[in-house]
């Protein structure tokens, strides 16, 4: 995972990112549909008003995993913190509320 989706991001950063999503349910789940525009839409819209996401890849999903994740990633313009089992975390920081604040 340290590549493009993490860039900019210190470990620490990702530490700090990877303790406040262990408290925050899945909001957005990914099935047969794969990535619609609508889907796309819905993450986009849930970084911009929450900054850290978590998203359930359902098992009928016939897309592998890690490829969704990094497909949400880049298109979202989110970094990929942490991919565990069917779960995928994104951040990214909002552009006109941020409300996270990483540490130094």
């Amino acid at each position: 995972m340290n590549d493009a989706s993490t860039r900019g991001l210190k470990g620490k950063h990702k530490r700090f990112l990877r303790a406040m999503g262990s408290g925050i349910d899945p909001i957005i789940q990914i099935g047969k549909g794969a990535l619609a525009p609508n889907v796309i839409k819905q993450i986009d819209d849930a970084l911009e008003a929450r900054e850290l996401i978590k998203i359930r890849v359902l098992n009928n999903c016939a897309e592998e995993i890690d490829r969704i994740a990094e497909r949400v990633a880049s298109a979202t313009d989110a970094h990929l913190i942490q991919l565990i089992g069917h779960v995928i975390l994104l951040y990214r920081p909002s552009k006109t509320k941020p409300q996270i604040e990483l540490p130094n």
